[in-house]
């Protein structure tokens, strides 16, 4: 029998500060065994290179992704270990590539997770610019009736950017705001971020076991 054909998540990284975030997403889905088709703004380039000093570059992405992915959110570089990660089945964008296969409705994918989501890329999303691939894809995303997660990072909001989330949910989109949470036991900045991901991947229907999930008892993030 012939494989299943590839149905990739695609990951925008937007510009907004909280690129750990969308490490912890990436990581998560390839420990899934999830698709990913990557897509790294310009902007968020330099708020890569800003948090981890990572420079993120078309001709060796493999390799800075390597690189990010091993990083933890406390800045250290092999948190994670930079030998055990399986890229094999990611596919790098360019922002840039308005051809690329995200940018058809045609192309098959499951959804798309933007990870954080800066308020111009969701200005840009809720308006239907595709001014670049990753708002392209989304408005894709969208016109197809795809699952759509957008986790905002940014505060305080605005009544333009709170509007444009209303349309974004009204579109058909999930809003996420990176708004991490305390009930789960958190002890380090990895598990806050780690919870914040989890709930992208739980918007997106992917198992993970990224953080401890209520089960009613108060006090059990108190119990191990």
């Amino acid at each position: 029998m012939p494989p299943p054909p590839r149905r990739p998540w695609v990951v925008g990284v937007s510009g907004a500060s909280g690129t750990p975030y969308a490490a912890a997403v990436l990581r998560a889905l390839l420990a899934a065994g999830e698709s990913v088709d990557l897509v790294v703004s310009r902007a968020s380039r330099l708020t890569l290179l800003d948090e981890t000093g990572i420079a993120f570059r078309d001709a060796h992405w493999r390799d800075d992704l390597r690189s990010w992915l091993a990083r933890g959110a406390d800045g250290k570089p092999d948190h994670f270990g930079p030998g055990g990660l399986d890229l094999d089945d990611v596919r790098h964008w360019g922002a840039g590539d308005l051809a690329a296969g995200p940018s058809s409705g045609s192309y098959p994918v499951q959804g798309m997770l933007i990870v954080p989501a800066s308020t111009a890329c969701v200005a840009g999303v809720a308006l239907g610019l595709s001014k670049d691939l990753l708002q392209r894809a989304a408005s894709v995303t969208l016109k197809e009736r795809r699952k759509l997660v957008v986790a905002v990072r940014e505060t305080p909001l605005n009544g333009q950017t709170l509007r444009h989330l209303v349309a974004l949910d009204e579109a058909g989109a999930v809003v996420l705001p990176a708004s991490p949470a305390f009930y789960a036991g958190a002890t380090h900045i990895q598990d806050l971020v780690d919870f914040v991901a989890g709930r992208v991947l739980d918007a997106a229907g992917v198992p993970h076991r990224l953080y401890r999930r209520w089960e009613g008892e108060l006090g059990g993030s108190r119990g191990d």
